[in-house]
């Protein structure tokens, strides 16, 4: 008798809305303390927080009609988003807008682009095979950090994409301290934008921001002199070659570094969790990783054989998307769903509410990964969207997907995660949705069937 799937943690929902003063307090906590149940089947809302107008599309179609239809309208990052960035990208294309975003855009994404991914995918490869080697090291049952272990992985891997194989092995581990403390130490909630303060008006950010920062600046600077003038194929090559000054490569580098290390390292840590709690798709990907790789790691070749390992990254993406809040502005008076939206309203589509809406998915806390085996239905269009939608979808989606599949699937052939006795998983969203501050799991050795 099949075991039945498991159902996936996720904060207490209020019963109903929470006044203002609850809802910031327990925003500046994790995003995801914000929305009351009634926002798992709520298709459009609008909530005003102090001066602002706050609307959340919760549908397919409006999502579609906001983020796609009216994009040079939705077009520009919420004043949070923007503030807490700042300080880390510059003007780098997460945050930029208008004429600068379209330019570093035609720059980028061609040397992210899918046509490039079995020339990208070696150092995933490298680096996962390296990871297997290291944990093969480590006694049966030994303490493991899933978190900790995966962001270590994906940094190196995206180090060695951006900067060339020879340069960025190494630099990995400050760039992941740095920013793991710029994402503690950074405001959640800019109490001045909802009181409609200018930008320009001074957003004070604390010591520990400003020296995570250029912590991280500096081992950039240093990377991007290198590889620029290195004669080595890497990203930074590329976008030098597309005309880049070197503050626009450091920017563009530091973007680059935090979108593909940070959220894959998310995904993985969440898959490691969801299969040990899941017996059954732990074992299928465990036969699928003995089929096709017997041991091996897994290369870009392989990807087309390994639809579990794929279903699983999936499906953890719908329960725990990296960014689950997409924040705009309105930079002018427009009408979503019927509704007036006002200039400077903030408009939301919220992966969070849209991957667990009770009008989307059959059991949407539940842990079901053949909703994308192939011949499943497909996942309701502009209701699956993890890696965001419309013109500022990530230049990365293909490449991240990649990199998630081909490391679980290299690593689950080898080894299996328990986690820790006692240990209480709660999903907290600052920045990204991590599994609070780290993951604790035991490592248990295995051998292909």
């Amino acid at each position: 008798m099949a075991t039945p799937p498991f159902l996936t943690p996720y904060p207490p929902r209020a019963k109903a809305r929470l006044p203002v003063r609850t809802l910031i307090r327990e925003g500046r906590k994790s995003f995801l303390n914000v929305f009351p149940d009634a926002a798992f089947r709520s298709k459009f809302f609008r909530q005003r927080v102090l001066l602002r107008d706050v609307f959340v599309v919760n549908a397919p179609e409006h999502v579609q009609e906001a983020f796609i239809a009216k994009a040079s309208v939705i077009e520009r990052k919420s004043p949070q988003q923007r503030h807490a960035l700042i300080p880390l990208l510059g003007d780098g294309l997460f945050v930029s807008d208008g004429t600068t975003w379209r330019e570093r855009r035609r720059a980028v994404a061609p040397v992210t682009h899918a046509s490039r991914l079995s020339e990208l995918t070696p150092p995933i490869t490298e680096a996962a095979a390296e990871c297997a080697e290291s944990w093969a090291r480590l006694p049966e049952g030994a303490p493991l950090d899933a978190l900790e272990a995966m962001a270590g992985l994906t940094a190196e891997i995206i180090c060695r994409t951006i900067f060339g194989r020879s340069l960025g092995t190494g630099a990995a581990h400050v760039v992941v301290e740095a920013f793991s403390t710029y994402q503690a130490a950074i405001g959640q909630m800019d109490i001045l934008s909802l009181l409609r303060l200018p930008d320009w008006f001074p957003r004070p950010q604390g010591a520990r921001v400003r020296q995570a920062a250029a912590r991280i600046h500096g081992v950039v600077d240093g990377l991007v002199a290198a590889a620029r003038d290195s004669g080595e194929a890497s990203l930074i090559r590329g976008m030098h070659d597309a005309g880049m000054d070197a503050q626009a490569l450091r920017n563009e580098a530091v973007v680059l570094f935090m979108a593909g290390h940070e959220t894959t390292a998310n995904t993985l840590a969440w898959a490691w969790f969801l299969l040990s709690q899941a017996p059954e798709e732990e074992a299928a990907v465990q036969r699928e990783a003995d089929a096709v790789l017997g041991g091996r790691a897994a290369t870009f070749a392989d990807l087309a054989k390994l639809p579990h390992a794929r279903a699983v990254i999936e499906e953890t993406l719908r329960l725990y998307p990296p960014v689950p809040v997409l924040a705009r502005e309105a930079t002018r008076d427009t009408e979503i769903a019927g509704r007036q939206v006002r200039r400077g309203s903030l408009v939301l589509a919220v992966p969070w509410l849209l991957h667990r809406h009770a009008l989307l998915w059959d059991r949407p806390d539940h842990f079901i990964p053949a909703r994308f085996l192939p011949g499943a239905p497909p996942p309701p269009r502009h209701g699956y969207i993890p890696f965001s939608v419309g013109p500022r979808v990530c230049t990365g989606m293909a490449f991240g997907l990649t990199e998630a599949v081909l490391c679980l699937a290299t690593l689950a052939g080898r080894f299996s995660l328990s986690l820790e006795p006692g240990a209480h998983v709660m999903p907290v969203c600052r920045l990204t949705l991590r599994p609070g501050d780290g993951l604790p799991m035991r490592l248990h050795h295995r051998k292909a069937g």
